[in-house]
Formats: C-alpha cells, sequence, structure tokens
C-alpha cells in the first residue's frame, strides 16, 4: 500500500513538473526548438516553411498544454504535433498544386499542334495527336493516387523519392502505384509509349 502511495506521489510531481515546463514557453522553445526544427526541416525540404510550422507547434503545445496528459515525454508531444502540421501542410501544398495545374494547365490536343512542323507531316501530327489523347484519356481512367504518381515522375520528372516524402506513401507503395498506372497506361494508349 504504501509503495503504491509512493508511485502515485511520484507521478504527481512529475505531472507537476511537466506542467510547469509547459507554462514556461520561453524555457520549452530553448529546449526543444532546434530539435524540432531539425525534423520538421528534414520533414518538408524547405527552411521558412520549417520555422513556420515549428513556431506554429509551439504555440498550439502552449495552447493546449492542458491537454497534455503526461502519458509520453514532452519531447513525444511536440513531435506529434509537428507531424500533424506536416501533414495538414503537404495536403494544403497538395490541393494548391492541383488547382494550379488546373488554372494554368494546357490541353494536351493543343499542346500537340505545337509540335515542330518543318520536319513533321500532317499524317505525323495528327499520329501524334491522337497518341497524346489516348493517353489523356488513359490518365482520366487511373486512380487519383496513380495519377498523382504518374504526373508527378514523368511531367515533374521527380524521383520516387521524392514523390514518396510528397505525398507521405512509403516507397513501395509509390513503386506499386507508378507501376499500375504506366502498365494502366500502356494497355489503353497502346504499346508505344
Amino acid at each position: 500500500m504504501q509503495l503504491a502511495l509512493e508511485a502515485t506521489m511520484q507521478s504527481v510531481q512529475g505531472a507537476e513538473r511537466t506542467g510547469s515546463e509547459l507554462d514556461d514557453i520561453d524555457a520549452l522553445v530553448r529546449t526543444y526548438r532546434p530539435r524540432l526544427l531539425r525534423f520538421v526541416t528534414f520533414s518538408i525540404g524547405d527552411q521558412d516553411m520549417a520555422e513556420s510550422i515549428t513556431q506554429d507547434c509551439f504555440l498550439k503545445a502552449y495552447n493546449g498544454r492542458a491537454n497534455f496528459r503526461g502519458d509520453c515525454s514532452v519531447n513525444t508531444w511536440l513531435t506529434s504535433i509537428a507531424v500533424n502540421l506536416i501533414r495538414d501542410q503537404q495536403r494544403l501544398q497538395k490541393f494548391r498544386f492541383w488547382r494550379q495545374a488546373r488554372a494554368t494547365a494546357i490541353d494536351i490536343t493543343d499542346a500537340a499542334s505545337f509540335l515542330p512542323s518543318a520536319e513533321c507531316s500532317p499524317e505525323n501530327r495528327m499520329l501524334v495527336q491522337e497518341k497524346a489523347q489516348q493517353v489523356q484519356t488513359s490518365l482520366l481512367a487511373l486512380s487519383e493516387k496513380q495519377r498523382t504518381v504518374f504526373l508527378m515522375r514523368f511531367i515533374e520528372e521527380m524521383e520516387l523519392s521524392e514523390i514518396a516524402a510528397a505525398t507521405n506513401m512509403p516507397l513501395n507503395t509509390v513503386k506499386t502505384h507508378l507501376h499500375r498506372a504506366l502498365k494502366s497506361v500502356r494497355a489503353q494508349a497502346g504499346k508505344t509509349i
């Protein structure tokens, strides 16, 4: 009984120390900012955005300090907040990318008509235009993830590891989506792609 009481007292004292640690925002930032900033920077690759996310993380932690239960360390709690903020930012970037892509996209059939015509006969241009239309149609038949991976790889020329980081998918999942997308596009648009 005495041991259980002592363990409870130590737990309460630990929670009080943690509570006071969370109440002092300056000490919290001094202690955890370098590691957290490094984690966020490596996660998203943009120093300015990492600074902003790290600052938001501390603000969110300070405002939500009453909700900290003490089930994990302050470091772990801050990291989980940062992971959620990074995920939110990447989701926002993905939507921003697609909005911008739609707004600035050139119709693929129009793009095919801009091919150099000095060496291209009207028949060849027609074949290229038809092939481009087949690819465009086959892209619409892909799942959203397959289409995203396909476009990032072949339009944006991103490396597979960059695609994995941008889409928050494991590398093997990216490879699988790319393989299935290629297989589907080749099947629908022909083997010459």
